[in-house]
């Protein structure tokens, strides 16, 4: 075994929670300062995550950005050694090619887990975009396979994936490459700190579960919620 291929994983005895942030960079994130906005909630995400004892030595984080490329912005690792990176927005929007990536990267982070005797929760692949695909239309071959990837990973338990739009996002694309049972998301103007949040609480009653555990989570719709029902 190569040196690059021993992978230390922060506190093995315990069961992790990989989660993926699938985060749109292109270029009208810089409009509203949504992309300002994206980089204090990732923030905001870590140290809320870190204050509880068992989530910060159970969740994994890694983050997947797309705009002038698809990239491996943070590649797994605690929340303690997590450095959130500042995004600059940036390029186009080639989702297909993104969400192909978030989903090779956890099986490469299950493997490493297998290979250690470590167990774990469902991974997460929580995606957040402000606009449409620029690599894929509806019915063409990287669709397909990106609709299939989605659907057959959610119905095998591979993952959980959820889609959150962001202001000119395309909620119909969205709806239509998410798992059936599973809405995408409206953001609700402004609120990215409050879906962090979302995501930090949620993250922290996963851990807080055994692995393969039904756990039910915070409404983002409810009156305090971060999220609306999109008119699709």
């Amino acid at each position: 075994m190569t040196l690059e291929e021993i992978v230390e994983i922060s506190y093995p005895q315990q069961p992790h929670c990989p989660t993926v942030l699938l985060l749109d960079i292109s270029g009208s994130m810089i409009v509203g300062d949504k992309i300002g906005q994206l980089n204090d909630g990732i923030r905001a995400f870590k140290e809320e995550i870190e204050k509880d004892e068992l989530a910060r030595k159970r969740v994994d984080l890694a983050v997947v950005t797309f705009g002038q490329k698809v990239d491996v912005a943070h590649d797994f690792s605690s929340i303690e050694d997590f450095e959130p990176p500042t995004l600059e927005a940036d390029g186009l929007t080639p989702l297909g090619g993104a969400i192909k990536k978030a989903s090779e990267l956890i099986e490469k982070r299950k493997d490493e887990y297998k290979k250690e005797g470590i167990d774990y929760y469902r991974p997460w692949i929580f995606l957040i975009t402000d606009g449409e695909p620029t690599d894929m239309n509806e019915g063409d071959e990287l669709w397909n396979e990106v609709v299939t990837l989605i659907h057959d990973g959610e119905k095998s338990g591979k993952f959980l994936f959820f889609a959150v739009g962001v202001d000119e996002a395309d909620m119909d694309t969205l709806a239509k490459i998410s798992p059936q049972h599973r809405t995408p998301i409206k953001l609700k103007e402004n609120h990215f700190n409050e879906m962090f949040l979302w995501l930090s609480r949620s993250q922290t009653k996963v851990s807080a579960s055994k692995p393969g555990e039904t756990v039910v989570l915070e409404d983002p719709f409810g009156l305090m919620g971060w999220g609306e029902i999109p008119s699709i």
